[in-house]
């Protein structure tokens, strides 16, 4: 009996009398059977094991075109680079800085490939800015909670992928994961595990997870096969860049306060003999707040300290000083939390974006800061991920966390080279004598 293959709810189901080494028996359907992400691998053991097979499981794929269009611009070295290397692997994550253009990569390697292919995005705004990129090769589908247009080539979030992945698992040949560091999550994992596309690419400015769930990586994708970090494409390809640290002192009446607070979350962990040094001691204190009041109260009391910190009056005068030192220049303004993006807005009259901005008016903010009518801009983290942002030469940092991927992405903001730019210069405010020292020191870890 020959060998059949079938795809069946996320699944690739082996119909016939051969036992695959990535597949468990089935008793219901009396059949092998694996996760659809084991087609590739399934399909190479049968080749080279010399079992004659029929393979159905795209027989409801979408239909592979042939993209012969010209593009309206050139690839540099490093991305041609990247392409290659992608094409010898068929797999993998593409590990650039936020300016290097990512995009353009994964435009060359669908015409290259000529297939259908599944673009997965975290966020609706970068769904949006990938079809307008994707316009190149004609129609392009929507795959959303507005829209469930299935097209040769198609734009997805990683929540709607998720919530589909069944339906979407044998329909596309190619898979792209921009922002790739969300897929390992434990629902998103799925939209890959699911799926029997033996193409796949991960785009990322910085691969690593806090909770080192980026180690799943290279089974869901491929491992890295190209990285460039900012220091290697500063001068030809991206501009050359400051960072500048700046400890500004809390005023008495905060340091007070933000003492006060902390020694609420100290005494409990020393109360409890906990080690507070990683992610994950942090997440065992958040686990104990369903049971644990003085938990709940510490943590309560951690966040107050750190909104001390990261909001100081101090910092708005040093921002102010900053301000007037580069008076003409574009200036992007970084904050952790949305109250300080309204009073900076507030107060310097400066144009806020954060998730409550609509579409219309950011799409209108930042036109004008590119075109130069507005000089600043002022944001959450709303613009730290993917978002297309005209190119600015400074850069503030008023608070934020302390993930590395957070400082490439806003590092990124400013290093795109554009006409009379020679420097970029990224300043770091930080609240001197608090944990935000601490914070702003780990940030700058994946810096390399």
């Amino acid at each position: 009996m020959k060998v059949r293959l079938f795809y069946h709810r996320g699944t690739i189901v082996i119909k016939g009398n051969v036992h695959v080494p990535f597949a468990k028996w089935d008793e219901r359907s009396k059949s092998y059977r694996a996760l659809a992400y084991k087609y590739r691998d399934i399909v190479e053991f049968l080749e080279q094991e010399g079992i004659e097979f029929e393979d159905h499981v795209f027989d409801n794929a979408i239909p592979s075109p042939i993209y012969d269009v010209e593009f309206d611009f050139e690839l540099r070295d490093y991305q041609k680079e990247a392409v290659e290397r992608f094409l010898r692997f068929k797999r993998g994550v593409v590990v650039l800085p936020t300016g290097a253009g990512k995009t353009i990569i994964a435009l060359e390697i669908i015409r290259r490939l000529s297939t259908s292919t599944l673009v997965v995005v975290p966020t609706l705004a970068l769904l949006e800015q990938w079809k307008d990129r994707l316009s190149i090769f004609g129609d392009v589908g929507e795959f959303s909670g507005k829209k469930k247009e299935l097209k040769p080539i198609t734009v997805t979030t990683y929540d709607s992928a998720y919530i589909n992945a069944e339906l979407l698992g044998d329909k596309f040949f190619f898979l792209i994961f921009d922002e790739c560091h969300h897929l390992p999550s434990e629902a998103y994992r799925n939209i890959a595990q699911m799926s029997a596309a033996p193409y796949r690419l991960g785009l990322t400015a910085s691969p690593e997870r806090a909770d080192e769930l980026h180690e799943l990586l290279p089974d869901l994708i491929g491992g890295i096969i190209y990285e460039k970090s900012p220091e290697e494409l500063v001068g030809k390809f991206l501009a050359p860049y400051e960072v500048v640290k700046i400890h500004v002192p809390l005023s008495k009446e905060e340091k007070e306060l933000y003492k006060r607070h902390y020694e609420v979350f100290m005494s409990y962990i020393e109360s409890r003999k906990i080690k507070f040094r990683s992610l994950e001691d942090f997440q065992r204190i958040v686990m104990r707040t369903g049971s644990d009041e003085n938990a709940f109260k510490a943590l309560r009391a951690l966040e107050q300290a750190r909104r001390i910190a990261f909001n100081s009056k101090k910092k708005i005068e040093k921002l102010r000083m900053i301000l007037e030192k580069h008076r003409g220049e574009k200036i992007i303004i970084f904050t952790r939390h949305n109250d300080l993006v309204y009073a900076i807005s507030k107060k310097f009259l400066i144009p806020a974006i954060t998730h409550k901005t609509d579409k219309a008016e950011r799409r209108e903010i930042l036109k004008k800061f590119r075109d130069g009518e507005y000089k600043a801009i002022v944001s959450s983290q709303v613009l730290d991920e993917g978002i297309d942002v005209p190119d600015a030469s400074v850069g503030v940092i008023i608070s934020g966390t302390g993930s590395s991927r957070e400082f490439i992405q806003r590092l990124g903001r400013i290093l795109r080279p554009a006409p009379g730019k020679e420097r970029a210069i990224l300043y770091e405010l930080v609240s001197a004598g608090t944990s935000e020292v601490r914070v702003a020191r780990r940030r700058k870890s994946g810096l390399r």
